[in-house]
């Protein structure tokens, strides 16, 4: 017969056991997020709270993040910004963003200015931009727009590339009246004439040339020289939240490299034009916009040396151009454990091949 004491020691044994084994989930669910809340500067026509071209314009509409923590009762609250950028930098300032995506010239500045945030993944790396003009226009190129009004989205990556197209022809913005003007706005004021050229993405300038009231006089897809000079978007996590929640993080990543795989496939590039085709931009802008161009490559999240040495490049442009001030390691930005585990995790460790600071496949 069992003594009193002997069972009464044994179930607290097991009580501790108990304890020990559940401390960990317990304080693992307290610490769990309620939110993660998403930034993007993507926002679709009619102010659609929605975008496309990059990776997490996908994950978004796919709702591929709803999805991963659903069971965990974690809400995902997504913020499209109408100012991009700048509007992104200026909440992320005020503490209002866990995770983001951005372009090169508002997430430079963004870290150059002192914003705690660590790079985690490559985004869009192969954007580009184009001219678009009136229908009626005498303009050829960009000689004949000088002195002319020229719209510009300013403080987004379309400025950095605004200003490196103008280097390479050897002229300025003060050789032109540059107007900031938002996407949406800029081609509205193209339509109706209240401006003579619109510098932005191609796919925003086709739909207007389609309806015959606009057409693009360059293209820099089409331009060899333009091809070391491509925009990037950068996925971006803030310091706080990284250290807070580095598990929900990674798994934020294993989504973003699972869409950014589907993406690639040739298979999915009708379905993936038309997820994008959400934004209110036409899926036929986006099939002329992205002819002949793989996504493979295109949306390769890959922290290689090819993206490294661009953002590099590119903060040095942005500071020739006075677009920055400060300096930003690329190097140092970069957190690479989160993409790497998300590529072994999703059997993805060879699937993209690295590029190296010219480009070329890495041997």
């Amino acid at each position: 017969m069992t003594s009193r004491p002997r069972l009464i020691t044994r179930r607290l044994i097991l009580a501790g056991l108990a304890a020990s084994v559940l401390a960990p989930i317990a304080a693992l669910a307290a610490d769990a997020p309620k939110v993660i809340r998403i930034g993007l500067p993507l926002v679709g026509t009619g102010n659609r709270p929605v975008g496309g071209s990059w990776n997490f314009a996908t994950v978004q509409i796919k709702g591929s993040l709803e999805q991963e923590f659903k069971a965990d009762g974690i809400r995902i609250e997504w913020n499209n910004f109408k100012g991009a950028g700048p509007a992104l930098n200026e909440a992320i300032a005020n503490k209002l963003i866990d995770v983001f995506a951005i372009g090169d010239l508002p997430g430079i500045v963004g870290k150059a200015s002192g914003l705690k945030t660590r790079l985690v993944a490559a985004d869009n790396r192969r954007a580009a931009y184009a001219i678009g003009v009136p229908a009626d226009s005498q303009a050829r190129g960009i000689e004949d727009l000088k002195g002319k009004k020229v719209a510009v989205f300013k403080g987004t990556a379309v400025q950095l590339g605004f200003g490196k197209f103008l280097t390479r022809h050897g002229l300025s913005e003060k050789d032109f009246k540059v107007i900031n003007m938002d996407t949406n706005t800029a081609t509205a004021a193209l339509a109706t004439k209240d401006v003579d050229a619109v510098f932005t993405a191609p796919s925003q300038l086709f739909p207007l040339e389609d309806r015959g009231v606009a057409k693009v006089i360059y293209n820099e897809r089409q331009d060899p020289a333009a091809a070391a000079d491509r925009a990037q978007a950068y996925m971006v996590a803030t310091e706080e939240f990284e250290k807070a929640h580095p598990d929900i993080l990674q798994r934020v990543v294993n989504v973003f490299v699972r869409e950014a795989a589907w993406s690639a496939d040739d298979k999915n590039r009708t379905a993936l034009l038309q997820l994008w085709a959400k934004s209110g931009t036409p899926y036929s802008a986006y099939r002329k916009d992205y002819d002949g161009q793989g996504f493979k490559d295109a949306l390769s999240p890959l922290l290689d040396e090819e993206f490294i040495a661009n953002i590099q490049r590119n903060v040095a442009e942005s500071q020739k151009l006075k677009l920055v001030r400060g300096n930003v390691d690329a190097a140092g930005w970069v957190e690479r454990k989160y993409l790497d585990a998300a590529l072994k995790n999703n059997g993805l460790s060879n699937f993209w091949t690295p590029l190296d600071a010219g480009g070329k496949p890495k041997k």
